[in-house]
Parts: C-alpha cells; structure tokens; sequence
C-alpha cells in the first residue's frame, strides 16, 4: 500500500510541473525554470524550498549535487493518481483512427491485433503490446466447411472473441462408391456449414465436442463420425490454459526515447518479450496499487517485480465480451512517460477492442 501524502496546493502545483517540465525535456528541473514556465507567483527561493520538501518526503530526488531535481517512482504515482487528467481529445482520436484503419471483417484477429499495435506504438511513441483473446474462455460463431482435396475438407470455426481455429476433416466415401461432383460437394457443404453454425453457435468446444453427433439430419449423417472427430480435435487443443500470445509494436519507437540508449538494457527488455512473456501476465491483469474499481492500471518504475522493466512504465487495460475479460492492450516505455496520453490510448483501445468482440 502506497503512503498516503496530503500536499497543500503549492507543492501540488510545482510536483505536477516538474513532472510536466521533465517529461518534456529529460532534463533536471530548477526552481528558476518553474517561475519563469509556469507562472509561479512565487520567488524561486520559495519554489526551492517546496521543492525541497518534496524531496524529503520522497516525491522528488537530485540526480547530483547542484542539479535541478527529478521526480522519484513515487512522485510519479502521485502524480498519475492525483494529479493528472487523461486527455480526452486524444482518446477520440484514438477511437476514430481505430475504427477508420482496422477491417474487423476479416477472418484474421490476430492480424487485426497486430494493426491496432502498430497504430497505438506510432501515436503513443512507446512499445504497444496486446496479449491475443484465450480461446478456451470462447463461444462458437460461426463454422465454414471448405473443400482442399479429393476427399477432404478444413473446417474453420470462428470464436466470439473473433480468433479461429481450424483442422483437416477427412470425408468418408459413399456407399455406394459413386464420385461426388465438386458442385454438389461444395452446395453440401456450405448447406451443412448453415446448419452447423445455427446449431452450434454459442456454445464452447467443448460443449460442442460432447454432443451427440448421430443425432444430425439424415442427409448430413454420413459425415457425422468424421466431423465429431475434428471438433473433438479441436476441444482437446484448446482446453485448460494455453500460452498466450503477445503481439508486440514499436521496438523502434521506444528507442528514440533517452532512457533506452544501453544496449544492455533494451536486450533486456526485447528477451523479456520474447523468451519470458509469460512473466508478465499478472501486470496486464493486477494492479500495483488498491485504487478500487481501477479500468486501467499502471505499473511505475520499482512497483514492477521484474527487474528489466524497473526503469519502465506499463500502462494497461483489460478488453473482453460483456464483463469478460479475453485479453488486454497496453503500452510499454520509461517512466518519464506522458501518463496522461498513455492513459487515454490504451483506455479507448480497450474499448473499441471489446466492442469489436461485442
């Protein structure tokens, strides 16, 4: 639990433009520049001494000896929890650029995940990363049959949370050993696929892979083993927790940013995300602080338990169906970070992921 701090507005005011001046220009802030940028009404011997307080109290600390000073991990949760505004302009843009750029009638989820990444990496300037929905939390929506080869078909099952799954149906020969033309084949198939898809829909794999498949119309039962089996495919593959894939944007975007120039450390960084992603998953889903009720979450320097990201922001929010959450969107970089636009990005892609899902 974070110290409880009651600032007077004066050190309000200079801990929220130092954290503005610094964000800006990644550089010290004296009392004489918070004067002569912000208006103080003040002397800067006044600023100073404010400044030192909030030192003391751990909200701001001196890089070295001489030096203007720096907000600590602490000031900046400060600073995001009591401070700031998201900027709303900014989260419309975000929502109709969103829905301008991405073409949720595509079959391709993830592809669409990977567009909206790179879109939030540009307008943010950080790492944009968005986890892709588990399919094992997923409904039915829609089920297509398409013919590949003599005797066998892909059946592709698309999912409420628009990922799809597909697997090889092996088709049994007729009775009576007569050739099926491609014409009859095909109206077969897509009449099957209606029917399938309006008896299906709604339910999960596993479900689905439970019933009795005998129980088909007539004219569809030659195929009823065959495609038992492949759902039955399907089901095991998604049952229980699978590894969740994160779409990942703006490695380059994140580099232009100062706190990055150590090779070492963006290695660091890049390994996490590529070898050890898995660790990050509780800071998508929990929160570094008791704020009750908290949409979105931001993790700040040192409240990050994995040691790479102890110089980083994380900034997230959930995006489901209904009130279940599938996945989630948030952006990655320094903790010089500007939070208030960071806050509204990853909110409206939040919400137009999930009302893509809805």
């Amino acid at each position: 639990m974070q110290p409880l701090f009651r600032l007077n507005p004066r050190q309000q005011h200079i801990l929220w433009a130092t954290v503005q001046r610094y964000v800006a220009t990644a550089e010290p802030v004296g009392s004489r520049v918070l004067v002569q940028e912000y208006n103080f009404d003040v002397s800067p011997a006044t600023v100073r001494n404010t400044m030192g307080s909030l030192e003391k109290s751990g909200l701001l600390y001196q890089p070295h000896t001489s030096a203007g000073r720096v907000p600590s991990d602490l000031g900046y949760r400060l600073y995001v929890d009591q401070l700031m505004q998201p900027a709303a302009t900014l989260g419309e843009q975000v929502e109709s650029l969103l829905g301008a750029e991405l073409g949720w009638g595509s079959w391709s989820f993830e592809a669409l995940l990977r567009e909206a990444a790179q879109i939030l990496s540009n307008l943010s300037g950080y790492l944009a990363l968005i986890t892709v929905p588990q399919t094992s939390k997923a409904l039915v929506r829609h089920l297509q049959l398409v013919q590949v080869d003599q005797g066998q078909v892909v059946m592709i099952v698309l999912l409420d949370s628009l990922i799809t799954q597909s697997v090889v149906v092996k088709l049994p020969p007729a009775d009576d050993d007569t050739t099926i033309s491609e014409d009859t084949l095909s109206s077969e198939l897509q009449i099957l696929s209606n029917f399938l898809t309006e008896h299906l829909r709604g339910q999960s794999l596993s479900e689905v892979a439970a019933i009795g498949w005998s129980s088909l119309d007539w004219e569809f039962r030659q195929y009823a083993e065959a495609l038992g089996q492949a759902i039955d495919d399907l089901a095991r593959r998604t049952a229980g927790p699978t590894p969740t894939q994160l779409v990942v944007s703006g490695l380059a975007e994140v580099l232009r940013q100062p706190e990055f120039s150590d090779a070492q450390q963006i290695q660091a960084i890049v390994h996490l995300l590529e070898e050890d992603s898995p660790q990050l998953w509780p800071l998508f889903f929990e929160s570094p602080t008791d704020v009750e009720g908290q949409r979105v979450r931001v993790w700040i320097g040192s409240e990050n338990p994995i040691e790479p990201m102890q110089n980083c922001a994380l900034v997230s929010s959930t995006y489901g169906r209904n009130s279940l959450p599938l996945g989630s969107v948030g952006v990655l970089g320094p903790t010089r970070m500007v939070y208030e636009n960071a806050v509204a990005i990853v909110s409206a892609a939040a919400d137009h992921l999930s009302e893509a899902l809805s």
